[in-house]
């Protein structure tokens, strides 16, 4: 499966926050890309300039990144928590303690792309979202990671 037809998926908030920076990057960056290569060849003679070059290749990130981001969104499903579960699906928002440890944190499981572990969002394919996944309040879920196996008492599924 190609990266055009991989299914993104994403949260509301994290297709506002793609098509958001999708438009950043196709005004704003696009400008002053081409600001930069108009002066570097205001400079002259091209064939040994490296302001041409950097300003060139900067201009190829930029589309790739451009090119990218338009494949995720036109291949994105927007999902949502189904209100009234008490399944675990992407989109949720989960209170769990780690039994050994005794400590709580609570996360949303959101697809890859919108995978954020400092501000508490967790991908789905990580260890800890694939073993909440389909599970319900109450349950107690193996975790196998990179450092070893930790157990989690679900708490709260919202």
């Amino acid at each position: 499966m190609t990266m055009a037809e991989k299914k993104t998926l994403l949260t509301q908030e994290g297709y506002n926050k793609l098509v958001e920076k999708l438009d950043y990057l196709k005004g704003v960056r696009r400008i002053e890309v081409s600001e930069r290569l108009k002066a570097a060849i205001a400079l002259g003679d091209l064939s040994e300039n490296s302001e041409y070059d950097d300003a060139k290749n900067e201009q190829g990130r930029l589309e790739g990144e451009i090119s990218e981001l338009e494949a995720k969104l036109r291949n994105s499903d927007i999902i949502h928590a189904q209100a009234g579960t008490d399944k675990i699906v992407i989109g949720s928002t989960v209170t769990v303690r780690d039994v050994e440890l005794d400590e709580v944190a609570t996360y949303m499981i959101v697809g890859s792309t919108e995978a954020d572990p400092e501000n508490a969002k967790i991908s789905d394919e990580s260890p800890l979202g694939t073993a909440l996944l389909g599970k319900a309040s109450g349950a107690t879920v193996q975790v196998h990671a990179p450092a070893g196996v930790f157990d989690f008492e679900i708490l709260d599924v919202k």
